[in-house]
C-alpha cells in the first residue's frame, strides 16, 4: 500500500481516486432519485388529464342544462299553486298561474293554441290552460314532440301532488292514463331539480290491444282533454315548456 502513496505517484493517484469516487457518488444519487422523479411526473400528467376530462364534461353539461336540471334557453313558465281551503285564486296571477286546492282534486281543461292560462281558478273544481299541439312526427314505434315539459316541486318539504292526463272518447266515456302520470314531492334536503315529464303530460296512455299506447294531446280519436290534479299539500308545482323535442315510445308494456 505504501507504494501506491509514495511521493512520486501521489500527485497522479489522488486526483484519479477523487474522480472515481465522485462519479460513483453521483450515479448513486441519480439512481436513488429517479423513481421519485418519475412518480411525480406521472402524477402530474394524471391530474392534468383528469382535470381536462372533468372540464369538458362540465362545459357540455352547462351548455345543455341549467343548474336546476332544466334545459337552458327560452321557455314558458306555468306555476300551479296549492291554496288552503277558503283561500283566493286572485292573488298575484300574471297569466302564468293556476290556483288549486292544497288538499284534494281539480281538473285543468286543455285546449290547443299558444301558451295561455284561460281560467286560473281551480278552487271551484276546474281551471283552463291553452298549449300548442305537441306532435311533430310519428312512426310505427315512436312519437316526437315539438316541445318538452319539465316539472319540479318547490316550497317547504312535505307536500306532494300527482297529475294524470285524461280525455273522453267519442262516445263520452272518460279515459285517463294508465300507469302514466307524474308525482312530485318537495325534497327534505338539497335543491329541487326539474325532470322531463313530456311522456306523461302530453299524452293519454291507454290499454289498447294488450299494450299501453300513447295518444297525444288533441288527437282526434279523443276529445275534452284535461289534467286531473290531485294535491296532497304541495304549495307550488312549476312546469316549464321548452321548444325542444322529446321522442317517446308509441306503444309500451303489456297491460
Amino acid at each position: 500500500m505504501s507504494a501506491w502513496f509514495d511521493l512520486p505517484t501521489r500527485p497522479r493517484i489522488v486526483p484519479i481516486l477523487v474522480i472515481i469516487l465522485g462519479v460513483a457518488l453521483f450515479g448513486l444519487i441519480a439512481l436513488t432519485a429517479a423513481p421519485a422523479t418519475l412518480a411525480m411526473v406521472f402524477q402530474a400528467h394524471k391530474a392534468t388529464a383528469t382535470l381536462a376530462s372533468t372540464t369538458t364534461t362540465q362545459a357540455i353539461s352547462q351548455k345543455a342544462t341549467t343548474g336546476n336540471g332544466a334545459p337552458s334557453g327560452p321557455h314558458y313558465d306555468l306555476n300551479i299553486h296549492g291554496v288552503v281551503k277558503g283561500g283566493s285564486a286572485s292573488t298575484g296571477s300574471n297569466g302564468h298561474d293556476i290556483f288549486v286546492p292544497l288538499q284534494g282534486k281539480c281538473n285543468i281543461s286543455l285546449s290547443p293554441g299558444s301558451y295561455q292560462v284561460l281560467d286560473p281558478n281551480c278552487l271551484d273544481g276546474s281551471a283552463a290552460f291553452q298549449l300548442p299541439n305537441p306532435v311533430a312526427s310519428t312512426t310505427a314505434t315512436t312519437i316526437t314532440t315539438t316541445y318538452s315539459v319539465w316539472a319540479r316541486a318547490l316550497a317547504k318539504p312535505g307536500g306532494s301532488s300527482s297529475t294524470t292526463t285524461c280525455a273522453t272518447d267519442l262516445t263520452g266515456v272518460l279515459v285517463c292514463s294508465t300507469s302514466q302520470y307524474i308525482t312530485v314531492e318537495t325534497r327534505s334536503n338539497g335543491k329541487s331539480v326539474f325532470g322531463n315529464v313530456s311522456g306523461s303530460l302530453l299524452f293519454v296512455s291507454q290499454c289498447i290491444d294488450g299494450h299501453l299506447t300513447r295518444t297525444p294531446l288533441f288527437d282526434s280519436s279523443l276529445q275534452n282533454y284535461f289534467w286531473s290534479y290531485d294535491n296532497n299539500g304541495l304549495k307550488l308545482l312549476q312546469l316549464r315548456f321548452y321548444q325542444l323535442p322529446t321522442t317517446v315510445a308509441a306503444s309500451g308494456t303489456s297491460c
